[in-house]
């Protein structure tokens, strides 16, 4: 009688990559919730309020290539280990913030410092490490966390409405630590190797894999990546897909909703539906092993911009059917396109350095993310109206999937050949 053949390793680190990113990305989400509470005691602007999550963006996207390289070069453990305690002290203080500038440094800067180091740009490489042939299917069922985050949103909105949103901060930083603290120490392990181990397809022979991977061609440093435009692409591409499409859109989508007349549990349930929507998109992104990646990207693209006009049709609270359209349509593409993205740069530039090469698509994110909520804000303050500022949403969408198409993951031996040789 055969036995069984165990489970492969790298698919606990998958389920573990789902719960941090629940946990870790659901403390950026809940700005969307706490965001009117703010402004209702505060009275501040919606612009300059707005920075804090522009801020938080900026700082992320800019500590996610040295996050990269310390996973690449250092202890990997020790990294994400560091980033909790960071990440659930720089929540917990938000419960003690009372001006703009305690948030702009607890929220906007050492909250993302935290959420860089234990969350993608350290989970990334881990699972195109253990990764080869499956590995558009593994990070996109990772992905499915940030789905989860934003419907984690619904919990922090309860803590909110309950006890005052104030307390949700406490909430959000005891889950990280009580929860993923021990999960990371006991089955986080960045390389197959440092479990004694070897990648899903090690057992393949040479022949059988395709020739992209299979071809003899030395290995990518980051700066010969930098070099290409093609990693350029790929970050302008998520440049302007999160960072000025989306982020705009989710900073303010609450708010909105409010302001159309709909009441916080309808908004909120409509920024929950998006992410549990966007996790079948993850899941829907391993078709990109099959369709290709810059297919998958411009059907997400497409869908974007559909769901975005249907937002930018709500006026009043008649039609309650565009914002659950808007929620379905939206939150499916987001979960085509984010590990469409980062698989397909894994694509052309996997290799020892994949951590900081895949942490400059998330520097991407992180600079259009500085502008877009700002930007949504700052154009409300002007005009009185959001109009403007998701007709400026709708181009990035746009310019995203041509950057991305331009960009040519599906030339990944051709790109490595020509740059490596």
């Amino acid at each position: 009688m055969s036995r069984k053949k165990p489970i492969f390793y790298g698919w606990y680190l998958v389920g573990l990559m789902i719960l941090g990113m629940t946990l870790i990305y659901g403390v950026r989400s809940s700005f969307s919730a706490f965001f009117p509470h703010i402004l209702d005691k505060f009275d501040w602007f919606r612009g300059t309020t707005a920075i804090m999550f522009s801020l938080n963006i900026l700082v992320y996207g800019l500590t996610a290539p040295i996050v990269g390289s310390l996973v690449d070069r250092w202890k990997p453990r020790k990294v994400v280990v560091i980033g909790i305690f960071i990440l659930s002290l720089a929540t917990a203080g938000c419960y003690f913030a009372s001006e703009l500038w305690h948030y702009y440094l607890l929220f906007g800067v050492l909250v993302p410092i935290g959420t860089a180091f234990c969350g993608s740009p350290a989970f990334h490489p881990t699972l195109i490490n253990w990764f080869g042939k499956r590995r558009g299917l593994a990070v996109s069922l990772g992905q499915i966390g940030g789905g989860l985050s934003f419907a984690y949103v619904m919990f922090i909105e309860w803590v909110n409405t309950s006890w005052g949103f104030e307390y949700s901060f406490f909430v959000m930083a005891g889950l990280v630590v009580i929860v993923l603290l021990p999960l990371y120490l006991i089955f986080f392990y960045y390389r197959p190797e440092d479990k004694n181990m070897q990648p899903y397809d090690a057992d393949i022979k040479p022949s059988d894999i395709e020739p992209k991977v299979a071809a003899a061609v030395p290995d990518w440093t980051l700066k010969k990546a930098l070099k290409t435009c093609n990693l350029w692409l790929v970050v302008f591409s998520d440049f302007c897909y999160w960072g000025i499409g989306n982020y705009l859109i989710l900073a303010h989508q609450i708010q909105f909703a409010e302001d159309a007349g709909y009441s916080t549990l309808v908004a909120s349930s409509v920024f929950a539906l998006f992410g549990v929507i966007s996790i079948l998109g993850q899941i829907g992104a391993l078709f990109s092993d099959v369709i290709g990646r810059e297919k998958t990207a411009l059907i997400a693209v497409l869908l974007a911009m559909g769901g975005l006009g249907a937002l930018m049709s709500v006026q009043d609270t008649s039609h309650i059917w565009r914002l659950y359209f808007f929620a379905i349509t939206s939150g499916f593409a987001t979960g085509l396109f984010s590990p469409t993205a980062i698989v397909g740069a894994a694509d052309i530039f996997h290799g020892r350095n994949i951590g900081a090469i895949s942490a400059l698509v998330l520097t991407g994110i992180g600079v259009g993310g500085a502008i877009g909520p700002w930007l949504g804000g700052y154009i409300h303050d002007v005009t009185g109206s959001y109009h403007i500022a998701f007709l400026i949403s709708l181009a990035a969408y746009a310019l995203a999937g041509i950057s991305f198409w331009i960009a040519a993951p599906r030339n990944a031996d051709k790109i490595r050949a020509k740059a490596l040789q």
